[in-house]
Formats: C-alpha cells, structure tokens, sequence
C-alpha cells in the first residue's frame, strides 16, 4: 500500500525509469518555479511597503520642517515686538479697542493716546498681553502676520477707505479730538 503510482507503473512496466526520473524532475521544476514566484510576489509586496514607509517619512519629515518653520517665524515677529515696543508707564487714560469679540482696555498716558490716534502708534496682541509698537514695526509686522495688529489707525487713503469726502453724509459735522469710548 506505500507504494506509489509511479512504483508501481515501474514495476508493471508501463513507464521506464528515466521517464519516471524526467517525471520527477519535471515535478521539482514547478515546484520551484511556484516557490520563486512567491518569493517574488512576497519580494515586491516588500518593496512596495518600504517604498510607502519611505514616502510617508518623507512627508512626516516636510510637515516637521514647516512647523519648525513657522515656529521659528513666530519667535522672530515675537522678539522684535518686544525689542520696538513702547514702555506705558503712568497711564491714567483709558484707551479701550475690540480684541475679536471681546472689549478690552489699555492705560495709556495722552502722548500715547494722542499717538494711537494719530496712527503713530499701534497696538499689537503679545501672547497674552497688548503691546505698544510705532508705526515702522507695524509695517513689518503686518506684512509678517497682520492679525497680531489690533488697533492701527492709518489714514484712510493707507487703507483702501471707499468713502470719501464727497460721499460722506456726516462731512459737515466736526468730531471731537477729545471722543473716547
């Protein structure tokens, strides 16, 4: 019963021994074939995997940098707000600005009032402080990250104003330089 079918057509003397030893030969020759394909096929999965590893490495490492980037951008605009910015010592009036919905106020002395209005000064958010800067470090600033300026009162020609003389309803009326709110 162990025999197998190919003893046993030898012993019957159906088949010769070398077609039996081709048979054989035959039978090793596709295994191997089969063995290397699958090697191959494992071999470019492999490949693939690493090539996809390496892609996203590549991309972890370009989001990484950017961050650093910007970072590094931020901390640059952060010190030379701190390094232009104008000491508020004494303040007794109050200048009160919008801080996105929020109403906020700052003490400041009438020079500075005065320059605030006057667009010779402008306010900036510092992490979590208000800033005085002069209007040259506002420049810079607003081409870096226009939205740290919170209050900078240009001209209206500097700001792209619509309105002008001519149009305007109220140009008849005269505002107080002294307005607060």
């Amino acid at each position: 019963m162990g025999n197998s079918l190919q003893d046993q057509l030898l012993k019957s003397g159906l088949v010769s021994s070398q077609q039996a030893k081709q048979s054989q030969s035959k039978k090793r020759k596709q295994r191997r074939q089969g063995a290397d394909s699958e090697s191959a096929a494992r071999r470019e999965a492999v490949q693939r995997a690493e090539a996809e590893k390496a892609a996203r490495d590549r991309e972890l490492n370009r989001q990484r940098a950017e961050e650093a980037q910007r970072k590094a951008e931020q901390n640059a605009l952060r010190e030379m707000v701190h390094q232009h910015r104008v000491t508020r010592t004494g303040g007794d009036l109050a200048y009160n600005f919008a801080d996105g919905p929020a109403l906020k106020r700052l003490y400041v002395n009438a020079d500075q009032h005065a320059a605030i209005v006057g667009g010779q000064l402008a306010i900036v958010r510092q992490d979590n402080f208000y800033e005085l800067i002069p209007a040259e470090t506002a420049e810079r600033v607003a081409e870096r990250d226009a939205e740290r300026i919170l209050v900078w009162n240009q001209g209206s020609n500097a700001t792209g104003g619509a309105t002008s003389a001519d149009d305007d309803e109220y140009a008849d009326y005269q505002v107080p330089d002294d307005l607060m709110w």
